[in-house]
């Protein structure tokens, strides 16, 4: 799993929600805080820890690198977990095949908290099996210890709560297990009600979440698979459905793998929360199922018997049946588990065009560090940029050097000193007459921005469309990373026309062909 996730691990450019994390967790503690009253609350405690990884070294690297690690150690959780509920085996199994899945190993390269949020979960799993076995109260504090820092790190991870609690009502544990169970548990949400009154007022960040049909289902059951078609999907599907008749392992395994992501996406019918990330952690479930499963299947085959009770092959006889085989007289264990690693094996390599492309700056939403170098090639030192939406200005705080000596023309305010994400800008009033004053005036627009149809609620964004639209015609337009960049200068007088402009014509650089007519919205970056 650290294999993996150090495997092209400088991309070459950050995305939106990176590059959140990167320039808050490089403010002062005290500008954290201020910003967490107004937005992101629920990652709070992510940016202070990352505010200290990112003072050894501010990079795209150790920016990711605790999600490397994170995922390292949920894998390692993984095969603890099969161990104790199945046998050597099964964990070895569970562990590379929580490794080998495509959605792991995208989430241990983004530099957001979502993989140790599963860390936590897994962690937390496996201490609630200690505390069972242990019976005593002082078993549970670490149990609602890892709980509630969990918890704290995203506060949806709290529905592991429900699945813990279904696993113990399968275990059929004593009463006294519930009470040690109850008072870690209650302990654990207690810390966690604070984030959660203040993070209800900062909800309209998850505004952009629709509601889950059976289309995300079905794409949340290929994620969790570790190949999205063939035998890769098929085959564990199956293997999880054997996996089901290992009873103990079940008990713990299917309740984190339908729980959280049931229960989400049943509130999500009425207030959209619902996001495949935001249940990460259930992956776990589905690999120790498959494991399982795995485990179940070749133990039968191991006791097939061929022609008997011995089989002569090349001189050597051989005794088939039981656990273990006769080879030349010597009592050997058969090889099983080796044959599962190179399954697993095989399934990476063949899945290796689904990671290699995972590594690639192009397949995540957007690619700031282009947008940034592109601005550097095109915009002269002095010239005005206007943001459209605000949310654009990131690509300037993640990668100053692309607008070093460019004129931010609405901001008012820096995004630290005003304790926002981008920055607080000016009235529409002030921006219209600072735009009057100029005569070009380059354009950072995300691509939704620019659909006709596209009616933004603040004024000043509206502003900015107007103005354009009146004053202005594009010169330029260019797309990077996800991000358009238009040259936008004055319209000649009414019956005048530059020599620039041809006649009928608004744009002399367009867009590829390929470019969506009508581009949709995507989420704001820093949004849970």
């Amino acid at each position: 799993m650290a294999g993996i996730g150090l495997w092209g691990l400088d991309r070459g450019g950050m995305w939106g929600d990176e590059s959140v994390t990167f320039q808050v967790a490089q403010r002062t503690v005290p500008q954290i805080w201020r910003l967490l009253h107004d937005v992101d609350a629920v990652h709070g405690l992510y940016y202070l820890f990352m505010h200290a990884v990112l003072t050894v070294h501010p990079g795209e690297v150790v920016l990711r690198l605790p999600s490397v690690c994170a995922a390292a150690a949920t894998a390692g959780l993984v095969a603890a977990l099969g161990v104790r509920l199945a046998g050597p085996r099964v964990g070895l199994w569970a562990g590379l095949l929580y490794a080998i899945t495509p959605m792991t190993g995208h989430y241990a390269q983004e530099g957001r908290s979502y993989a140790l949020v599963a860390a936590g979960v897994t962690g937390a799993t496996l201490l609630l099996l200690r505390a069972v076995e242990a019976a005593t109260a002082r078993a549970w504090w670490p149990y609602g210890t890892v709980v509630a820092l969990t918890c704290l790190l995203h506060e949806l991870a709290v529905l592991v709560l429900c699945a813990h609690a279904l696993t113990l009502a399968l275990l059929r544990v004593p009463r006294a297990v519930w009470s040690g169970w109850g008072r870690a548990a209650g302990a654990a949400v207690l810390v966690l009600l604070p984030l959660v009154w203040v993070s209800q007022g900062q909800s309209g960040q998850v505004a952009w979440l629709t509601t889950p049909g059976w289309d995300r289902a079905w794409r949340l059951v290929r994620n969790f698979s570790p190949g999205p078609a063939g035998v890769a999907f098929w085959g564990p599907l199956l293997l999880m459905a054997v996996g089901l008749r290992a009873r103990r392992l079940a008990a713990v395994a299917l309740p984190l793998l339908l729980v959280p992501p049931g229960i989400l996406m049943t509130v999500s019918q009425v207030r959209p929360l619902f996001h495949d990330r935001y249940v990460l952690y259930s992956l776990a479930g589905a690999s120790l199922l498959v494991a399982a499963g795995a485990g179940r299947v070749t133990g039968a085959l191991g006791r097939v018997r061929f022609g008997g009770r011995r089989v002569r092959v090349g001189g050597w006889r051989v005794r088939f049946g039981g656990r273990r085989v006769r080879v030349g007289g010597r009592r050997v264990r058969p090889l099983p588990g080796l044959a599962g690693v190179l399954a697993l094996v095989v399934t990476f390599v063949h899945q290796l065009p689904v990671h290699r492309q995972d590594r690639s700056a192009a397949h995540r939403p957007d690619n700031l560090a282009a947008v940034s170098a592109f601005a550097h090639r095109k915009v002269r030192p002095g010239d005005p940029v206007l943001f459209v939406p605000s949310v654009g200005r990131l690509a300037a705080l993640a990668y100053p050097k692309g607008f070093r000596q460019v004129r931010d023309i609405a901001l008012r305010e820096s995004a630290p000193r005003s304790g926002t994400l981008w920055g607080r800008e000016t009235t529409p009033g002030q921006l219209r007459h600072r735009l009057a004053s100029v005569d070009r005036v380059w354009v950072v627009a995300e691509a939704y921005a620019l659909d006709p149809r596209w009616s933004p609620r603040d004024p000043v964004e509206r502003a900015k469309r107007a103005v354009l639209a009146e004053e202005f015609t594009v010169r330029e337009e260019h797309a990077r990373g996800g991000v358009v960049l238009r040259l936008h200068v004055r319209k000649a007088p009414a019956g005048t026309r530059t020599t620039n402009d041809p006649p009928g014509s608004a744009t002399t650089a367009r867009l590829p062909a390929d470019r969506p007519a009508v581009p949709r919205a995507r989420p704001r970056p820093g949004s849970w």
